[in-house]
């Protein structure tokens, strides 16, 4: 049922309670976070315990979102709104390189510059085991103006093209489902054409994902840009 609360379990986990307690609480969903569980406790130490399910012992749903946060970020293992692994990007977009073929990122661990492109983004994602997974996308700061926010929402499509047939091609269509995430800032244009492309391939992704808000813009701004979206996108397969 939705809309549903969705903790934060970045590191496969929820500070001071166990999955068991948490799904006492009716909660059905978590999120973890696809870059930190690359890097700790990494692809291998996963596919060992069968997937990010057992690796922590939850038994419902799990989503991923695919790039680094800063720990401040997650500290308080606070529910979304919105899309917060983009919004992440933007957190450390200092230490962020993003180019055609993906997004250079420096580890918090090391400093060793780790490059993630769409394919290996959907890879880590597959190896996790989230029922739902998020195509890598190319996000900005809400209030940033001008040609970086058509170019980030144009590399977005880009993006999830790529992210469609690594995902197509592994075989896990049928047991995970890869969502879109929209971008485009506050330009009500921008949006639309993102909206416009990415509707267009709702054959080949389960779902969407309203991306690139809740940077600092105002409240009233943020609310009609995800009434605008949602008015465009099935009920049944749209997340902010």
């Amino acid at each position: 049922m939705l809309p549903t609360f969705m903790p934060v379990a970045t590191q496969a986990a929820i500070k001071g309670l166990t999955s068991q307690q948490v799904e006492t609480l009716g909660v059905t969903l978590i999120l973890n976070n696809t870059y930190h569980l690359n890097l700790r406790p990494g692809l291998e130490v996963l596919n060992e315990a069968g997937g990010a399910h057992k690796f922590q012992g939850w038994n419902k749903n799990l989503l991923t979102v695919r790039v680094p946060a800063s720990r401040a970020q997650y500290v308080d293992d606070e529910d979304f709104s919105q899309d917060s692994g983009g919004f992440q990007l933007v957190s450390l977009s200092k230490f962020t390189t993003i180019t055609e073929e993906g997004a250079l990122f420096a580890s918090p661990f090391t400093g060793e510059p780790t490059m993630l492109t769409p394919e290996e983004s959907i890879r880590i994602q597959h190896t996790i085991g989230a029922d739902i997974i998020m195509q890598l996308d190319d996000v900005v700061s809400s209030l940033t103006t001008g040609s970086r926010v058509e170019e980030a929402m144009h590399r977005s499509v880009r993006w999830l093209d790529r992210c469609i047939t690594q995902h197509e091609s592994s075989g896990k269509a049928d047991t995970q489902n890869l969502f879109a995430i929209v971008q485009g800032g506050l330009d009500p244009q921008l949006r639309d054409k993102c909206l416009e492309e990415m509707i267009s391939r709702k054959d080949r992704v389960a779902g969407y994902a309203i991306g690139g808000l809740s940077g600092g813009e105002e409240k009233d701004t943020f609310w009609r840009i995800v009434q605008k979206s949602f008015q465009k996108i099935d009920l049944d397969t749209r997340w902010a």
